[in-house]
C-alpha cells in the first residue's frame, strides 16, 4: 500500500519533533488505510538514519518506541527473539482496539521460541513448560481440547488465506491459456481438506479480497476443477510437457498440503511436475530469483497470508501488475489491473469501490494473477493462565495478564 501511495504524494515533511506534514498532488481514497495498516508491511515511524538503510541491508538498530523493546542481545535468528517492557511506554487511557487504543504492559517479558517439532510444542503446552502455541496443527486441536489447563483461542477472526501463485517470467506460465489451465485443474474444497481438515475452520470461496469484507465478490471462478477444460486449454497453450518445478515448503505443515495437492492435479491434466521439497527458508530466498528454474528460478509456489493483507486491491499484493518493476513475485504484469487500480486508488465512495473491486477480481482471474486456496482459522492454543488475549490479525501481547 505504501507503494502506491507514495505515487499520490508531493510532499512529505517533518514540522516538529511529533508531527509529520503528507502532501497529496491529488485526492486519493486510501491514506488512512495505508497508514493504519495493522499487518506486513505496516508503516512503522523510525529515526530518519533508520529509514535511510538501504533496502538490500538488515536494520541492526532496533529503536522503537512502543510497549515492549526487543532484546537484541539475545536475538538467536530462527531460535529465539525475547521482548521487555519499555520502561518509558505510557498507554493510552483508552480500552484496547486491535493495534489500537491502550497497550498495558502486564507482562514484564515474553519470548519466541521456535519449535520445529509441533508434537514436542503441543506437548510442552499441555506440560505447562510454554503458555502460548501460535500455530497448533488442526490435528491437534482434539488433544488440546482435552487438556484442563489449555484452551483454544481465535485472536484473528478476520483468519488465513492462502494462494497458488505461477511465475509469469518463464515457461509455459508466460502463456495465459497454461495459466488457466492451472485454475481448471484444481479444486479449492481439495487444498482445504488436505491443509485443514475439518470444514469448521475453513471456507470455501473465490472471493480475492476475502470473503466476509466489503469487496468480497463471487466473480471470476466456481472454485471447482474442470479437468476437461483444463486439458484443453493446455493444446491451446502449446504446452509440450516443459518441466513445472515447484518450490515445496515441507517444514511448514499449512503449506507442504498445499504442494502436494497441486502437483497431483496439474499432474492429472497432463503436466510434467517436479516437487522440490526444501524449508520455507529457502523457498523465501528462491522465489526472489527471477531465472529460469533449471538455472535457480521457479516456476510455481504456495504460501499464505494473514487474510488482513488481502481485503483492497492497493494492499493486496496479488493483484499488483507491475511485473518485474515493482511487482510481488511472480511479476504479473498487466496494464488493465493497473489502470483498474489506479482508479480504484482515487475512488471515495463506497459503492464506487466495491464496482471498481469486483472488476479487478475478474480481471485477476481473466490472467490468472494466482488462484486463491481458500480461507482458513487458525486458533492459538494458550494455557488458561493466560487472559485477556488481544482480538486483532497479529498475536500481540500487550494488555495480556498471566495470574499463575
Amino acid at each position: 500500500m505504501g507503494q502506491k501511495l507514495f505515487e499520490f504524494v508531493a510532499e512529505l515533511k517533518a514540522v516538529d519533533e511529533r508531527t509529520f506534514r503528507m502532501v497529496l498532488k491529488e485526492p486519493c481514497g486510501f491514506v488512512l488505510a495505508a497508514l493504519g495498516k495493522p499487518t506486513a508491511n505496516v508503516p512503522f515511524i523510525v529515526p530518519a538514519r533508520i529509514a535511510a538503510t538501504p533496502a538490500d541491508q538488515a536494520i541492526t538498530d532496533h529503536l522503537g518506541s512502543g510497549p515492549f523493546r526487543f532484546v537484541t542481545a539475545e536475538f538467536q535468528p530462527g531460535v529465539k527473539a525475547a521482548y521487555e517492557r519499555n520502561p518509558d511506554y505510557v498507554s493510552r487511557d483508552e480500552p484496547s482496539d486491535g493495534t489500537g487504543g491502550g497497550k498495558v504492559v502486564k507482562i514484564g517479558r515474553y519470548e519466541w521460541i521456535s519449535v520445529p517439532d509441533f508434537q514436542i510444542a503441543t506437548n510442552a503446552l499441555v506440560n505447562d513448560e510454554i503458555d502460548y502455541f501460535e500455530v497448533p496443527p488442526h490435528d491437534h486441536h482434539p488433544i488440546l481440547a482435552r487438556a484442563a489447563n489449555v484452551e483454544l483461542t481465535d485472536y484473528n477472526m478476520l483468519g488465513f488465506s492462502g494462494m497458488c501463485r505461477m511465475n509469469w517470467l518463464v515457461p509455459p506460465f508466460d502463456r495465459p491459456e497454461i495459466r488457466q489451465a492451472v485454475l481448471h485443474a484444481v479444486n479449492q474444497k481439495d487444498w482445504l481438506d488436505t491443509q485443514i481438515g475439518n470444514p469448521d475452520y475453513y471456507k470455501i470461496t473465490p472471493a480475492i479480497f476475502v470473503a466476509g469484507t466489503p469487496f468480497e465478490s463471487a466473480v471470476g471462478w466456481s472454485t471447482k476443477a474442470d479437468t476437461a477444460k483444463a486439458r484443453e486449454l493446455l493444446k491451446q497453450g502449446g504446452y509440450k510437457g516443459e518441466p513445472i518445478t515447484i518450490l515445496h515448503a515441507t517444514d511448514a505443515p499449512i503449506i507442504t498440503a498445499l504442494g502436494t495437492v497441486t502437483a497431483e492435479a496439474l499432474r492429472s491434466i497432463g503436466m510434467n511436475v517436479n516437487l522440490l521439497a526444501m524449508d520455507w527458508g529457502s523457498v523465501v530466498a528462491r522465489r526472489a530469483k527471477q531465472s529460469m528454474p533449471a538455472e535457480g528460478g521457479w516456476s510455481l509456489y504456495h504460501s499464505t497470508w494473514a487474510s488482513a493483507d488481502l481485503v483492497n486491491p492497493i494492499g493486496n499484493a496479488c493483484v499488483n501488475g507491475k511485473g518485474k518493476n515493482g511487482g510481488f513475485f511472480g511479476w504479473v504484469e498487466d496494464a488493465e489491473l493497473e489502470r483498474l487500480r489506479d482508479s480504484f486508488a482515487r475512488a471515495v465512495a463506497p459503492p464506487d469501490q466495491k464496482a471498481l473491486a469486483d472488476k479487478i477480481q475478474a480481471r485477476a482471474y481473466e490472467v490468472v494473477t494466482h488462484v486463491p486456496t481458500g480461507q482458513y482459522n487458525q486458533p492459538a492454543a494458550t494455557r488458561k493462565a493466560l487472559k485477556d488475549i488481544v482480538r486483532a490479525p497479529v498475536p500481540l501481547f500487550w494488555n495480556v495478564d498471566k495470574t499463575g
